[in-house]
């Protein structure tokens, strides 16, 4: 098993401070399942913070900033970054992420070294010189019966590892260890602690990198960690009609919707924050059902209904995006996909698919169609199948050219000063009313927005004269 850049090895092989060097971490679990390795974690014995950095200089440029944790970046001329630390020692001494003394080692033993990380298959160390793997935890065991198992009661000092556990479930379909899931439960009560941003990190690498989401969601269940996340608890056990959804209640139906978003070939090519916003859109797509879930009497059938529950989830989201710390720019593309992802069902009209691209920014219509087919695909037993009313509204929306974005307005500032105005407040209220006149179908083309336009208040009339 060599896994192990060349450019890596040789750094390795030819600096003598290196030759009590060690792969763990990411690198070392991804290999053994086969995935592509992107990271690099060396961590190096033996030798100080300041023989480590002054050593790797020779190599590229080295970067000093996690002095205080023992890392040292470098950038090679290749382009490439690695991270080398030295080991360490943390002991907790008081609440919050920051609350631990850390002491650095240089005659650590490599089984104490491995027993800080958090997980037995994040615990694994690879020697590149005999390529042999130093597993002291069993975690090449638990990562081929896919177990998820924390390597020591240390685990317990930092509670931001219950969600990196929620992340690692999901992303590598792992099942957890009874053991784990009831420390997670005792240490609950310490999420309170976690500084946003760190929560933030692990939610978004769930919402990009899993490939079962629903695995990650369960953890948060089996380990009460759910009742910090209110808007996603709440799903749980709010019933659904069942001609509609056979598969379950609204938690069941989320995580299947979740799971099949992370099979679809379109989400998989995106880039990391479109994922990102894909998947907590329809993540909260239901939000809104437990507080509007009602029995109504249809056609003289006693059905399940939940009415403007796509109007409310669009706020829950807000609610629980803001819990979790997601920056604005996410959070306006999440939204409006939440609050329009019942639009299939409307009769579809050029008028509707054309005001529903500009409700839609900075989103579009085929992240829209995205979330539907998801929403549609998470009711099994029910045939997997895109609805065909989806497919609709993707065809009127290419036939409208909308698509990918709203149509641009056809009436300009440049041409109402063309026409001899002043820009000011009347300025803006007209080019809104003709963008608002150009999507109802009032006109298509320049000359229609003219001819619009001589029909507006007193300002179209002093331009009158210049247009005819």
């Amino acid at each position: 098993m060599n896994f192990v850049p060349a450019e890596l090895e040789a750094i390795l092989r030819d600096t003598p401070e290196l030759q009590h060097a060690y792969l763990v971490g990411g690198c070392v679990r991804d290999a053994l399942l086969g995935k592509p390795g992107k990271d690099f974690d060396v961590e190096v014995f033996g030798v100080t913070y300041e023989q480590l950095a002054q050593a790797l200089s020779r190599w590229g440029r080295t970067d000093l900033v996690g002095r205080s944790f023992g890392v040292v970046k470098l950038t090679t001329g290749g382009n490439h970054t690695y991270d080398f630390t030295i080991p360490r020692r943390d002991s907790k001494v008081a609440p919050g992420h920051k609350g631990f003394t850390i002491e650095f080692d240089t005659n650590i033993t490599l089984r104490d070294a491995a027993a800080r990380r958090d997980f037995t298959v994040n615990a694994i160390m690879y020697n590149p010189r005999s390529h042999e793997l130093l597993d002291f935890f069993d975690g090449k065991a638990d990562l081929e019966n896919r177990v998820l198992r924390h390597t020591s009661d240390a685990f317990g000092e930092d509670p931001l590892r219950v969600l990196r556990g929620m992340q690692f479930v999901a992303r590598f379909n792992l099942e957890p260890a009874p053991e784990t899931l009831k420390l997670s439960r005792e240490i609950s009560h310490h999420h309170g602690q976690l500084a946003p941003e760190r929560v933030r990190e692990e939610w978004f690498k769930w919402a990009a990198k899993s490939t079962t989401p629903s695995a990650g969601l369960k953890f948060l269940v089996a380990n009460d960690w759910i009742d910090h996340y209110p808007e996603i608890k709440a799903c749980i056990d709010t019933p659904q009609e069942p001609a509609w959804h056979p598969e379950g209640d609204v938690f069941v139906h989320t995580c299947h919707c979740c799971d099949a978003m992370a099979k679809l070939p379109q989400w998989q090519e995106e880039d990391e924050q479109s994922r990102i916003a894909h998947m907590l859109a329809i993540l909260a797509h239901d939000f809104g059902k437990p507080q509007t879930t009602r029995h109504e009497l249809k056609d003289g059938v006693m059905r399940i209904t939940s009415p403007g529950h796509d109007e409310l989830g669009a706020e829950l989201a807000k609610t629980f995006m803001a819990r979790i710390n997601v920056p604005l720019a996410i959070q306006e593309r999440v939204v409006p996909l939440v609050r329009a992802h019942l639009f299939h069902f409307n009769t579809i009209t050029d008028r509707g698919v054309r005001r529903l691209a500009k409700r839609l920014e900075p989103e579009n219509i085929e992240s829209l169609a995205l979330i539907m087919t998801a929403d549609s695909l998470g009711r099994p037993p029910r045939p997997p199948q895109v609805p065909e009313h989806v497919t609709e509204l993707l065809e009127k929306a290419h036939e409208l050219q909308v698509r990918k974005k709203p149509a641009a307005p056809i009436l300009m500032g440049r041409h109402l000063i063309e026409l001899g105005m002043q820009p000011g407040a009347k300025f803006g209220e007209i080019l809104h009313a003709a963008y608002d006149a150009q999507l109802e179908g009032t006109f298509f083309d320049l000359p229609g927005a003219l001819e619009w336009l001589k029909t507006q208040g007193d300002d179209a009339q002093k331009m009158r004269s210049k247009m005819l």
